[in-house]
This record gives C-alpha cells, sequence and structure tokens, in this order.
C-alpha cells in the first residue's frame, strides 16, 4: 500500500491539483483548515503532511497555521510535516521548523523538489520507527546486554537470575559465538560479588606450558625468565569470578591442580610452598562435548561435576529465529552509526537472506557480517549481496559446509509445508513423505516451531 499523505490547505483547487499530481505514489488525505487536519491525522495517522500556514477563519494570518502544526506534533512528535510558504513567509516558515517542522517550500511548488522531499520524509520516518520499536524491544528482551526474545533464551535468563544468588560453580555450554563470556558476566553482575573482579581466561589460547603460571602465579626464579614474583589469575579474581573459557582445552595435568583448587579454595603459586586462600567463584565454558573427553579419558570426570554443579545450555543462533533480524537491526543500528550512515537500512532481500542463513558462528558471525555489509555498502539499503550471502541464505564467498547447505534446504521446506498447512503437523508431514515422528524430530533438531513458522 501507498504511503498516507495529508494535504492541508484552505485552497480547495490546490488541494485537488496537489492531490492528481502524487496520486499515484501515495494514497491522498485533503483538510481545509485546522480541525479538520487534527482529526484526519488522528484518525488516519499519515507518514507525511503538507501543510499551509494560512489557514481559516484567518488565511492572512500564519498563526492558525502555527496553531496546527503545535497540535500535530503533540499528537506525534516524530510527525514529518512539510510547511508550504509564499516567498514573503520564509522568517515565518524558518520559526516553523525551529518549532519542529520538518522542512519548508515556497509557492509555487516544483513537483520534483516536493517529490524528493516527501520520498525522504517517508525514509526517515520509517528509520525512526524501526528504532523506536528496537528501543522497545531492547527494553523488555535485553537482560545484562543478551538481547533475546526468543523461547529458547528464557530458561537461560531464568537459570542465570536463580545461579546468581548462590555460590555454586557454573558450566556454560554452547557452540562458539553463542555468548558464553557474556552469559558469565551476566551470572556475576546479577551476584553479589558485582563490585569485586570479573577475571576471564581461555584456556584454549594459552600455550600449555603457560597456563599454570598465568592461573596460579608463581615465584621469582620459579623458571627461567620468572624474576620476579607475579599474581596468577586466580589470585587476582579474590573476592570475584574467575572465568575459565574453552576449560575443555585444559592439559591433564593441569586439571588436578584446579580440581584441587575447587575443593579446597587453596593453591601454591609455580616454585612456591605457601599455600594461598582466596574466595573465588569460578564459572567455566566449552563448545566441546565434555562427555566424549571423559570417555577418552581427555578430561576427569571428577573435575567435571565440580565445575557444572548447575549448568546453562546456550542454544545456536539458528533455534533462535525470532532473535536474528532484532539483533541484525540493532548490530546495524550501532555500526551504521559508527560510520556516519544513519540512514542505512536493510532491503527485503537482505532481511529474507538473514533469516534463512544458518549462521554457523552463530551471533558473533552475524555481527560480523553485518558490520562488514555496512563498511562495503555504497548505497542507502544494505543488499543480501553486501551481507555475502545469496536469497537462498547460502554465503556466496566463503567456505559452506554440506551440513549447513542441508539444513538450509530443509529449514525452507519444513517451513513452507508448515505455512501451507497452517501449522497442521499430518498434512505437512504428508507433503514431504515422512512420518509425524520423524517430522517432529526435524522440527526440533532444526529448532521450528509451528508458531514461528
Amino acid at each position: 500500500m501507498n504511503p498516507k499523505l495529508l494535504i492541508v490547505d484552505d485552497d480547495e483547487e490546490i488541494r485537488t491539483q496537489m492531490k492528481w499530481a502524487l496520486a499515484k505514489d501515495y494514497e491522498i488525505l485533503l483538510a481545509g483548515d485546522r480541525p479538520d487536519a487534527i482529526g484526519k491525522f488522528s484518525s488516519e495517522k499519515p507518514a507525511s503532511v503538507l501543510l499551509d500556514l494560512g489557514l481559516p477563519p484567518n488565511p492572512g494570518n500564519p498563526e492558525e497555521g502555527l496553531a496546527a502544526l503545535s497540535e500535530l506534533l503533540a499528537l506525534d512528535r516524530f510527525a514529518k510535516i512539510v510547511i508550504i510558504t509564499g516567498q514573503n513567509e520564509k522568517e515565518v516558515a524558518l520559526r516553523a521548523i525551529g518549532a519542529g517542522a520538518y522542512d519548508f517550500l515556497c509557492k509555487p511548488v516544483q513537483m520534483d523538489e516536493l517529490n524528493f522531499l516527501l520520498k525522504r520524509c517517508i525514509h526517515v520516518s520509517q528509520l525512526e520507527k524501526e528504532f523506536a520499536v528496537m528501543q522497545s524491544l531492547l527494553a523488555g528482551e535485553s537482560f545484562e546486554g543478551i538481547l533475546g526474545g526468543s523461547p529458547k533464551m528464557r530458561p537461560v535468563f531464568d537459570l542465570i537470575r536463580k545461579v546468581a544468588t548462590t555460590d555454586a560453580s557454573v558450566l556454560i555450554l554452547g557452540e562458539s559465538g553463542t555468548g558464553k563470556e557474556m552469559v558469565a558476566r551476566a551470572v556475576h553482575n546479577k551476584s553479589e560479588r558485582h563490585k569485586e573482579p570479573f577475571v576471564a581466561i581461555n584456556c584454549g589460547a594459552i600455550p600449555e606450558n603457560l597456563l599454570e603460571s598465568e592461573l596460579f602465579g608463581h615465584e621469582r626464579g620459579a623458571f627461567t625468565g620468572a624474576h620476579i614474583q607475579r599474581e596468577g589469575r586466580i589470585e587476582t579474581a579474590n573476592g570475584g569470578t574467575l572465568f575459565l573459557d574453552e576449560i575443555g582445552e585444559m592439559p591433564a595435568a593441569l586439571q588436578v591442580k584446579l580440581l584441587r583448587f575447587l575443593q579446597e579454595q587453596t593453591f601454591e603459586r609455580v616454585g612456591g610452598r605457601e599455600e594461598i586462600h582466596v574466595n573465588v567463584r569460578v564459572i567455566a565454558a566449552t563448545n566441546a562435548d565434555l562427555h566424549e573427553h571423559m570417555a577418552d579419558g581427555t578430561f576427569r570426570e571428577d573435575l567435571f561435576y565440580r565445575l557444572a554443579v548447575v549448568q546453562i545450555l546456550l542454544p545456536p543462533l539458528r533455534e533462535r529465529e525470532n532473535d536474528i533480524l532484532l539483533l541484525a537491526k540493532l548490530f546495524l543500528q550501532r555500526f551504521a552509526t559508527d560510520a556516519g550512515k544513519l540512514e542505512l537500512a536493510f532491503d527485503t532481500d537482505a532481511l529474507r537472506a538473514l533469516n534463512k542463513h544458518p549462521w554457523p558462528g552463530n551471533v558473533r558471525e552475524l555481527e560480523n557480517s553485518v558490520r562488514r555489509a555496512v563498511i562495503m555498502t555504497e548505497g542507502k539499503r544494505v543488499t543480501a549481496h553486501d551481507l555475502e550471502l545469496n536469497g537462498n541464505g547460502i554465503k556466496i564467498n566463503g567456505a559452506v559446509t554440506m551440513k549447513d547447505a542441508r539444513e538450509v534446504v530443509e529449514r525452507q521446506m519444513v517451513q513452507q509445508a508448515l505455512r501451507k498447512y497452517s501449522g497442521k503437523i499430518t498434512p505437512a508431514a504428508a507433503e514431504l513423505g515422512l512420518s509425524r515422528p520423524t517430522f517432529y524430530e526435524l522440527m526440533d533438531k532444526l529448532g521450528i516451531t509451528k508458531e514461528a513458522a
């Protein structure tokens, strides 16, 4: 549907001319005085308004038009109102701009100029409405900086609230890029330790021969290059929270020392004999299957149960369908603001591609894709190509696995079948040649609900 445009002018002939000139691109509403304009604006909520300041009962005076402007803006402070003014009324028009009008045009109006200005009004209005909706969503669907309104994120938020009130060890499980450190910080921030340090260390990013010293510290002369005594991360986190990311990468020998620390809350620095006592809460995270590591002997079972007093499982982004566009628009807003490209928005194909892509790299991949698109796009609309996605959500450049491609096709077919039969499982399963149990299993694997389809 065409956007609505309200034309307010006391001259019926001018109103008619403007209507015929703009009717192709807009749904035209007409008003000849202030009460009529206020009534139509309230009921129809047009995207933009063309307002002549000379209105009855005194068309030779701009005060009635300025009063109409004030009332319209009181109804919607984001209203895009363009003032139509005579050549000798520019000072009045500038008063109107100061009062909140979007712009002004002098009579006689040039249609090319008017069309350009109206398109800009509509575009800016849409951006502001999207921004307002997003701010509302952020206020209602964010938790300690973690954004998500999908059903699969609500249990995560509930668990964070519950476990934050205790000192129990927490194990956060999830694929790479799902936001495990953000969850760890949320637990810390909601706990009584929130004023104390939050210290993070990636166990997979530090060489094995240095990890022990990083965690427990060392005494002077403990090894070559140890010229001074140094506190480790555990000591630095005293009173607060220690976050051990990629705990599955910790060497077996070091697991024994960590287990003793978890049991006793005491440790010795490398090369030291003094027993040091600290009060530290430990939160660990991994994207690995620790049960497999326990089975092949690379991860201690007793350490697992000591760490996993409470487990928080983060769903992958592909199972959070309702959150994909919300996150994408948030990232676009953030990066476009930083780049000075305030008018950027996703086009329809980009939105479709964002929803279809399986996002194997999860939130981190989505964030990086939007950041790159903002840098590379040359227009005012971010396209699927800017995101390096095609219409089916498959990466144009870069590797895509058979598993990724298969999931995209499966997701598309399941969602189409559910939409075709209004969410009814039996005919949807028959459409794809599947049994009901198999269809349910496929929906569960892909994280698809009847409502989301």
